[in-house]
């Protein structure tokens, strides 16, 4: 077997990821405080079609080296916007039909891989601060709370990680 390079992958140039039809998933930081993981999301956001990314709270915003650095250029193609408020957010995303899940370990969350899609509805995903997770008051909001399951010594994922299987998923999940 041999590894493909960069020129075989035949991958979208930006213009045309602005046009494709995108994974109906919005993704909302809420006080991330790693510009890295910033980046990195904005990465998994572009390899699966994800329609638009909101930060809020602390969280920076694109142009910024750090998040660069990891997102190596998904700042350009996937659509993001910056609101200070969180909740409110969630409130206004709810009033337009979107379904929102906070992904954090809370009491009657749903595990992950036991979590249904509706095939026609826009979910958006809430990834909550590195050290608090996602605020209560968003939390509590929420229509679901979803959990990735885990089965070793520690309690929780890097923002960057649990972006990845979370967004990977629902992508299968909504793409069948």
């Amino acid at each position: 077997m041999r590894k493909l390079r960069n020129s075989e992958l035949e991958r979208l140039n930006v213009e045309a990821f602005k046009e494709v039809k995108k994974t109906p998933l919005i993704v909302i930081l809420d006080n991330i405080r790693s510009l890295n993981n910033i980046g990195s999301v904005f990465r998994t956001s572009d390899a699966f079609l994800i329609e638009k990314i909101y930060l809020c709270g602390i969280t920076a915003c694109p142009p910024h080296k750090d998040i660069q650095k990891t997102a190596l250029g998904a700042t350009e193609s996937v659509v993001w916007e910056y609101e200070e408020d969180t909740l409110e957010l969630v409130k206004r995303l709810q009033e337009d039909g979107v379904k929102v899940l906070s992904v954090e370990q809370a009491e009657n969350a749903t595990m992950l891989n036991d979590f249904k899609v509706d095939s026609d509805q826009k979910y958006a995903v809430v990834f909550g601060n590195e050290v608090k997770g996602v605020s209560q008051k968003v939390v509590s909001a929420s229509d679901n709370v979803i959990e990735i399951p885990q089965y070793g010594t520690k309690h929780s994922l890097n923002i960057a990680v649990s972006a990845g299987v979370v967004i990977w998923d629902l992508f299968c999940k909504l793409s069948k």
